[in-house]
């Protein structure tokens, strides 16, 4: 059996989940760095440092999921915290400006396909990789489960005239961030009674691969809130959607 606490990070091979990798090895934590492709989990894993692992995870795979959770139950023997941080932001084109991103994904004209395949990472992806490892955290004396979302997923933020990515709130993306809420608002609700804590954060627009590093916060920025959650002790609350600056609405 493990002696450390052992957190698993979904897509954690580059941007916020490999800061979050980072964040949490140093602070005594061995790190799973969950990535579809096993080399460059390899790289990641190495760059974290000895108490980082690669481990190949492909969240819209159910088998790569199922051989994933066999291989923590066998080889490590407990998980403590599960990041859900794999997203997509769309499956069109790459190299696609925002803006190109944002008229391509209009409720009149985007392609269902292309919804499809963002919602299957961004919120099926983490509905399964949570089914599978909830054997595991019901197991740990702590667990605890933060889903990186994203303030653009906010209903009441996007109700606002004056919310400046208002125009950008689209079937694609910003709705899977909102379903990716309900989810863990569901999670929350029925774990309560269990003591597993289980939140959303929003790392904020962060310069990664997501946005083609438009962003303006650094992956320090947007990791640190996602750590912040995974910490929490047991007075610490579940079912919220918080930012390092504060309480997101939903």
């Amino acid at each position: 059996m493990q002696n450390k606490p052992v957190a698993l990070i979904t897509g954690a091979n580059q941007g916020i989940g490999l800061q979050i990798a980072k964040d949490l090895v140093a602070h005594g934590f061995t790190v799973l760095v969950g990535s579809r492709n096993l080399e460059r989990g390899e790289d990641a894993a190495k760059e974290v440092g000895p108490d980082a692992h690669a481990l190949q995870l492909d969240v819209t795979d159910q088998a790569s999921i199922a051989a994933a959770a066999e291989r923590i139950r066998s080889e490590i023997g407990r998980l403590d915290v599960l990041i859900n941080n794999a997203a997509i932001s769309h499956a069109g084109k790459p190299g696609r400006s925002p803006e190109e991103i944002t008229k391509s994904s209009l409720p009149s004209n985007v392609s269902l396909d292309e919804v499809r395949a963002v919602w299957e990472t961004n919120v099926f992806g983490v509905l399964a990789v949570t089914q599978a490892m909830l054997p595991l955290l019901r197991e740990a004396p702590a667990a605890r489960i933060v889903n990186v979302s994203s303030g653009v997923g906010s209903l009441t933020m996007n109700s606002d005239p004056s919310f400046p990515f208002r125009s950008h709130f689209s079937p694609v993306y910003p709705a899977s961030k909102t379903a990716l809420n309900a989810m863990t608002l569901a999670m929350a609700i029925e774990l309560e009674p269990t003591g597993i804590k289980v939140n959303a954060v929003s790392p904020g627009f962060t310069k990664t691969n997501l946005n083609n590093y438009a962003g303006t916060e650094t992956v320090e920025e947007g990791a640190s809130e996602a750590v912040r959650v995974a910490l929490l002790g047991s007075e610490g609350p579940t079912g919220t959607f918080t930012h390092a600056n504060g309480t997101y609405p939903w």
